[in-house]
């Protein structure tokens, strides 16, 4: 497996889903490059939330205790409180993986901790401040490499892993599929209460939706409400916001007081997309730029490293040994389409059931609906949104080779 026969890949993207697909395609003797725009990792109000299916993954490649030496916290279970009554819903706890709990991790860690593991591969390299403009395309019309800021690089395979505006996959043109939000959300911090935390829980009330997860030292926050009302909640002043907190759970008056600026608070508008093919020759997308995810389970970054795992599989192989990846680029779609939009539509299903139904309520919630109370009832039906939530659907196992070990 030469250098000189391998092909290249160019991953656009330094996200979970580019980074992990940089790793495993140095890791099987691909020459690979990854672009990240930014000059770090220090984002925040990032998907911070690593599921047992990736923590899988990462004990499949021997380094998961490693990763878990990074400071985390752990929730093992999640609740909701609905009618001033605490319920719980999900458990992880009987998951059969290694790790049977989501890791809470800052994303900048997480993103560092892969980007140290690929750099022991020659074959990888890390571009930072480097931003795509676009791709290249040779006189048959193939995608050939990517445009920057620094100049254009060549490739014989450009990986868009660049999120949900993604500028290869528009300038790729590739079909996208607009399945649509009612929501959008407010991300915070609070500071925690002294004894509070454990695990994820949120709070329901007639028109609001407040959820919050415990980040061992502060509480990170998510405000749901009606999709584009941002500017009117904005207009309204934040004091009256910091009101509306208030109301939906009086018992964090004390921390909420803290939030005295709009400076604090970041708005994510919610998409859930999907493009109808995810290649085109020279071209392939994964993670956010192939499927935008709703926020609901926190599942986004997940099912995107399952693309990488999954693309790795089935193209690393036959790049190291100099086959042209086109005529498999499909299988990569073929293998995660399934997974991708049964999440999804179970997402629109609880966006259209349960987070619409409850932003336009008015009368007051008099008890937990049906199926929560069923859940809080019986602790064995709270394992199957917990394999859905931690695993996903068709979850892939790393299959691609190590040209190293």
């Amino acid at each position: 497996m030469s250098g000189e026969k391998a092909g290249k890949v160019c991953i656009v993207g330094g996200g979970p889903a580019g980074m992990m697909a940089g790793l495993l395609f140095a890791r099987a003797g691909v020459p690979t490059t990854v672009l990240e725009k930014h000059d770090d990792f220090l984002r925040d109000f990032r998907g911070d939330t690593v599921h047992p299916s990736t923590l899988e993954l990462f004990h499949q490649l021997g380094v998961l205790d490693e990763l878990l030496s990074l400071p985390h916290s752990r929730i093992e279970k999640i609740g909701v409180k609905i009618a001033g009554r605490d319920m719980k819903i999900v458990d992880f706890r009987k998951l059969r993986v290694a790790a049977p709990f989501i890791a809470m991790m800052p994303q900048w860690d997480l993103l560092d901790f892969i980007a140290d593991k690929a750099r022991r591969y020659p074959e990888f390299e890390l571009h930072m401040s480097t931003e795509a403009t676009g791709v290249t395309v040779d006189s048959s019309g193939r995608v050939s490499g990517v445009r920057t800021l620094r100049g254009d690089i060549a490739a014989n395979l450009v990986i868009a892993a660049d999120g949900r505006r993604s500028v290869l996959r528009e300038e790729a043109e590739l079909p996208l599929e607009q399945i649509g939000a009612p929501m959008d959300v407010f991300w915070f911090r609070l500071d925690k209460l002294e004894g509070t935390g454990g695990e994820s829980f949120g709070v329901m009330k007639a028109g609001r939706f407040l959820v919050l997860i415990d980040r061992r030292d502060y509480l990170q926050c998510a405000f749901v409400f009606k999709k584009g009302q941002a500017d009117a909640i904005c207009a309204r002043g934040i004091g009256a916001f910091r009101e509306m907190l208030r109301d939906t759970a009086p018992e964090l008056a004390g921390p909420i007081e803290t939030i005295d600026s709009w400076d604090k608070v970041k708005l994510l508008n919610v998409a859930l997309d999907r493009l109808t093919r995810w290649h085109r020759p020279g071209l392939l997308a994964i993670g956010d730029a192939a499927h935008a995810m709703s926020p609901i389970g926190g599942v986004g970054i997940n099912v995107a490293v399952q693309d990488a795992v999954a693309a790795a599989n089935i193209l690393a192989a036959p790049m190291a040994n100099g086959a042209d990846p086109d005529p498999l680029l499909h299988r990569v779609q073929d293998k995660r389409w399934r997974a991708v939009t049964r999440m999804q539509r179970l997402q629109k299903f609880a966006q259209d059931r349960v987070i619409e139904p409850l932003l336009e309520r008015e009368k007051p919630i008099e008890q937990p609906f049906l199926p929560v109370r069923l859940l809080n009832r019986f602790p064995r039906l709270r394992r199957l949104p917990g394999r859905i939530i931690g695993l996903g659907f068709d979850p892939v196992r790393i299959e691609s080779p190590d040209a190293h070990g």
